[in-house]
């Protein structure tokens, strides 16, 4: 027995100094076991797979669609949920102050419900409150426009026969150009039926059902990710745990939490900078008596949700609007917003959102433009956040690395 363990040991002495001189000698040594089989087989699969969706792209995009159709109302019932625990997290914390004198039993159970019950009472109530006060202004303010059409094209007339007629005089031609009403209406109403609108009416009210009944599931699962996100969170954790190595766990649930921070702070900075400024907006458009104040306010508000190019666009739509009924009030107005963004970029957004997402501004910009080619408006509103978490990430790593080599700069 004692002869057995003695070559034992002199073997695993003997495979040890082999080990050693195989890193010493800088060569690599290669042994199949069964995690090699299975990254070689993951790596076989994923170019089996990679191969073919290349060679059948549309039946990808077809089961890429029916599986997105699937969780979409999931997908959306997360993004509400997560909008509401943005509010319901301090009315949660204000609950405990209230009753921590009480300590009473009662106020403990009912602090979920009744918090997740204001939570979503104030931001639905807010959305439908703007809604009806917005859509009739927008239905009113196209009616005007559309009543007062043929005057526009008269005075839009007037403007380029006076500019034909003053180039005349500084020895310029111009080409001459004029509006026919009849026609414009002809054109536009044969463009309204060739585009089969009618024809669609049927698909149309299938998309809205469809939309509405998502919108119902999506719902009710947001309440119940709200009602029980403490007990699906350890249920997550504890699966984590169980089938990961307890130290990759760590690392991903410190990105989960860093995330979590990075998107709370940036959708709570962004829902206060656009009320403040829609807010601004109003105040300053009834002093300088200008039209619509109450659309173009909340369109301004609501488009500063978007990084970099919201207040482009608020602006945009608001100057088309006022174009209308005084182009020099449309002037004032496009005068008036430049003042206010500038003073939103240099006084409000530093204050209200501050450093929260850690993002340099030139990453903005190209997070705000690949998000937006890749993703529309929703890869404009995520693309911000979710870059300052790569790169908070980036950066801890270069730190890391850097101080491990004692390197400073």
């Amino acid at each position: 027995m004692k002869n057995t363990n003695d070559e034992k040991s002199i073997a695993e002495e003997s495979s040890k100094q082999t080990q050693k001189k195989d890193e010493d000698s800088g060569s690599i040594t290669f042994s199949f076991t069964k995690k090699t089989f299975r990254y070689i087989a993951a790596i076989v699969a994923l170019i089996i797979l990679s191969y073919w969706g290349l060679n059948n792209t549309e039946k990808l995009s077809s089961i890429f669609s029916g599986i997105m159709a699937l969780i979409e109302p999931f997908i959306i019932g997360f993004c509400i949920a997560f909008v509401i625990n943005v509010l319901m997290r301090p009315i949660e914390r204000l609950w405990d102050k209230l009753s921590k004198k009480k300590n009473s039993k009662i106020a403990q159970k009912l602090k979920r419900p009744v918090s997740l019950i204001l939570s979503a009472l104030l931001i639905f109530g807010i959305a439908f409150a703007l809604l009806f006060m917005v859509i009739p202004e927008f239905k009113n303010t196209f009616e005007t426009i559309a009543k007062a059409f043929p005057s526009y094209i008269t005075k839009i007339e007037g403007w380029l026969a006076t500019a034909v007629s003053f180039a005349e005089n500084h020895g310029f031609t111009l080409p001459d150009f004029s509006f026919n009403y009849e026609k414009i209406m002809d054109v536009v109403g044969n463009a309204i039926n060739s585009s089969g609108i009618v024809d669609k009416t049927l698909d149309i009210t299938g998309s809205i059902v469809t939309g509405i009944v998502n919108l119902v599931v999506a719902l009710a699962f947001s309440f119940y990710l709200l009602a029980q996100k403490e007990k699906l969170a350890a249920a997550a954790k504890k699966t984590l745990f169980a089938f990961y190595h307890k130290r990759k766990v760590e690392k991903f649930l410190d990105f989960i939490e860093l995330t979590d921070q990075t998107f709370t702070n940036f959708v709570s900075g962004q829902l206060m900078e656009a009320v403040i400024i829609g807010i601004l907006c109003f105040i300053g458009m009834l002093i300088f008596r200008m039209p619509y104040a109450a659309v173009i306010s909340v369109l301004v508000g609501s488009t500063a949700l978007i990084p970099v190019f919201g207040a482009f666009i608020g602006t945009a739509i608001g100057a088309f609007l006022i174009l209308f009924v005084s182009p020099m009030k449309a002037i004032w107005f496009v005068v008036f917003i430049v003042i206010l963004q500038q003073l939103e970029g240099n006084l409000i957004y530093p204050k209200v959102v501050g450093k929260s997402v850690g993002l340099p501004g030139i990453w903005v910009l190209a997070a705000v433009t690949i998000g937006g080619n890749m993703l529309g408006v929703a890869g404009i509103l995520i693309s911000v956040p979710a870059c300052a978490v790569l790169y908070t990430l980036l950066r801890q790593e270069v730190y890391g690395k850097l101080k491990k080599k004692k390197i400073i700069l």
